[in-house]
């Protein structure tokens, strides 16, 4: 395989859920990642050879300010709908999974079943278990409302605090406007 040469944009912010660091190549935000980029370099680089991809680092707040505004404004639950573009890496299936999610109404929940169902893979509830867990971008695509089929929440890569905390601003949200 060849390697792809890119830059990597990143920005670092404070949210309700802790520190967190975006990432973008030129084509569209490709990672987010609770902790700071210091924490969060060696899995970025395990990352980055997993796919491929050489690339430089560059702090660059301007190019993701539109990211940090938007997720600011979801913390405070005045976004519901991100406008965002992606860059996603990741198998096809993951893609479809991740693409599944997006359709996931703010301030509601579904199991994974529902998930591998809306996919057309209704066997397939541990393979979108597993694509939820890869999701490289979580709280823009939003695997925290992936929940148990019992109703529990369980898995999220941040934390199961993190995903509490995203579920009820959203929850929130839904309650004063309507």
């Amino acid at each position: 395989m060849c390697q792809i040469k890119t830059l990597l944009y990143y920005e670092e912010m404070e949210s309700v859920i802790g520190p967190l660091t975006i990432i973008a190549t030129e084509n569209g935000i490709c990672r987010l990642d609770f902790g700071s980029m210091e924490d969060n370099l060696p899995s970025l680089r395990s990352w980055m050879a997993k796919h491929f991809i050489k690339g430089e680092l560059i702090h660059s707040p301007e190019y993701l300010a539109d990211a940090v505004h938007q997720l600011n404004a979801y913390f405070a639950g005045n976004l519901h709908e991100f406008n965002i573009r992606y860059d996603l890496f990741g198998t096809a299936f993951q893609k479809k999974v991740w693409n599944q999610l997006t359709s996931i109404p703010y301030g509601l929940t579904c199991s994974y079943k529902e998930v591998a169902q809306g996919i057309g893979a209704p066997k397939a509830v541990r393979a979108v278990g597993s694509a939820n867990n890869q999701n490289p971008v979580p709280v823009f695509i939003p695997c925290h409302r992936v929940i148990g089929s019992n109703g529990a929440l369980v898995g999220y890569g941040g934390g199961l605090d993190k995903k509490e905390i995203l579920l009820s601003i959203e929850q929130n949200s839904c309650k004063k406007t309507s």
